[in-house]
């Protein structure tokens, strides 16, 4: 590398848990394969079930860039507590579904969720209704799809819808970061994720890198348009969901606002991050680079202190650190993780634009506040779609009989 060029970041996208790939092989057990528009499935029966579908419970995959990893997802559900295995273990059919580009419009992925819906009533024996959800942006994914069927009359069978720390009033990625993507002097899959039409659609604030502004996109406020349109939400099953955040207010107390996050050295040199704070005219970020020479100050107004805020958490600086450091760039990391679903937004009972919403506890509002039939939220702070035991267990005893 010479000193006047920076290096291709190559391939890192930002991921959580359950897109995280594992060092060894994975051990996935014997599955049918769905084929669906623009997605698939795997079909794993319940324990005892033999010969067909009895007690199915479709669960969606979540965002990233490309087809679904459904062994990856396997995987990330079996790890830090068993959440299949013990789904299958008390009888349950499960259904995991994928899509064939993960960063694709919510719209366009609903369809696999309506042809999966279909096929696992048509094949199923008895007369149990389903269980339908997701994780992430699987749990967005699914909400539509129903509420889309129940408009055109089509009866989905679902008695429990269920997500798992999805972002139904959006997520957060530092838009520094988001303009980063755009700043390397290359095509790269961190800013082909970052600018998917998933992303535009789900987060509350979106970097445009044609115009430089900071904004809810286009595509988010159409997103939101067409739910709009078919109701919000299904309306026949019971709707629950859970959070990997706190119900207390109590977020990342060590992230503070106004602080540097991350800063590069020797590639990017001197590009630094720093945690989001309240005011306007904030620097959210300042980007240098050497080839070709450019140098740009991120700013925002009227943001809450959203890196800091109840929610379940990404790495993000960590992922775009290691990556930094792979490429032979020297990383000052202070922040190894930051809010990325927040858990008001998670639990459906507050926007996240204002603080004092963005922080409220959750857990001395009335629960008739919340868009959901039930919630719970985590009673520790953990990373986003982490699976754990009181998360898992307290869905798995809510399933209908």
């Amino acid at each position: 590398m010479s000193a006047t060029t920076e290096p291709n970041v190559g391939s890192f996208t930002l991921g959580g848990p359950l897109t995280a790939e594992p060092t060894g092989p994975i051990e996935v057990p014997e599955h049918e394969e769905w084929s669906l528009p623009n997605g698939f499935a795997w079909v794993f029966p319940g324990e005892g079930n033999r010969g067909g579908l009895l007690r199915p419970v479709i669960m969606a995959d979540g965002f990233n860039l490309g087809r679904s990893k459904l062994d990856v997802l396997y995987h990330g559900l079996e790890s830090g507590y068993p959440f299949i295995s013990e789904l299958r273990r008390r009888g349950r059919d499960v259904i995991l579904l994928g899509f064939e580009e993960r960063s694709a419009s919510i719209l366009d992925n609903s369809e696999a969720v309506l042809a999966a819906v279909m096929r696992a009533n048509a094949e199923q024996l008895g007369d149990a209704r389903l269980v339908v959800g997701g994780f992430s942006m699987g749990g967005i994914v699914t909400r539509y799809a129903l509420a889309r069927m129940e408009t055109m009359r089509m009866d989905h069978r679902t008695a429990l819808y269920l997500s798992y720390d999805s972002p139904h009033r959006g997520a957060s990625i530092p838009v520094g970061v988001q303009a980063f993507s755009h700043f390397i002097p290359f095509p790269n899959n961190f800013a082909k994720q970052m600018n998917s039409p998933a992303a535009r659609q789900m987060l509350w604030q979106h970097y445009d890198k044609d115009t430089g502004k900071i904004g809810v996109a286009p595509e988010r406020t159409e997103f939101l348009t067409a739910l709009d349109r078919v109701g919000g939400w299904p309306q026949i099953p019971m709707k629950i969901a859970v959070a990997n955040g706190r119900a207390d207010g109590v977020g990342l107390p060590d992230v503070k606002p106004g602080e540097v996050a991350l800063r590069i050295d020797r590639i990017y040199p001197g590009t630094t991050f720093y945690t989001h704070a309240q005011g306007d005219d904030v620097t959210a970020a300042w980007l240098n680079r050497r080839f070709p020479e450019a140098e740009r100050t991120i700013t925002t107004d009227g943001f809450p202190e959203v890196d800091g805020a109840p929610g379940g958490t990404l790495h993000t600086y960590t992922i775009l650190a290691d990556a930094m450091e792979k490429l032979g760039g020297k990383a000052d990391l202070r922040h190894e993780e930051v809010c990325f679903v927040p858990s008001v937004s998670a639990v459906a009972i507050r926007d996240v634009e204002k603080q004092a919403d963005l922080y409220a506890k959750i857990d001395e509002l009335s629960p008739e506040e919340s868009e959901l039939d039930d919630f719970l939220c985590s009673s520790t702070t953990s990373s986003h779609t982490a699976i754990t035991e009181e998360l898992c267990t307290w869905l798995m005893d809510r399933l209908p009989d």
